[in-house]
């Protein structure tokens, strides 16, 4: 098991990116959060089986449609299991 912490940048508030990625993580199997920061980032934690988590970064570096992406800071943690399924916070 898995778990990342993520940083996203580029053009990514406002473009539906949180919900696009809340629907790619249910789609991966995996639990955590999505967030818009003050400073126009996209911040999230996905918790899951190793290959989802790397599944789902990928996604990450391209993001939805309208959303680009320029950059993706990636924080390995440890695994807690602690989320029961991935939800956007505002």
């Amino acid at each position: 098991m898995k778990r990342v912490h993520v940083f996203i940048s580029g053009m990514v508030q406002g473009v539906f990116f949180r919900a696009n990625t809340q629907k790619a993580a249910l789609s991966f199997s995996l639990t955590g959060w999505v967030r818009n920061l003050p400073d126009g980032r996209v911040e999230a934690v996905f918790e899951g089986k190793e290959g989802n988590v790397d599944a789902m970064m990928e996604w990450c570096r391209k993001g939805p449609p309208f959303a680009r992406v320029a950059d993706v800071k990636v924080i390995e943690e440890s695994f807690s299991g602690e989320f029961r399924q991935f939800s956007i916070h505002y």
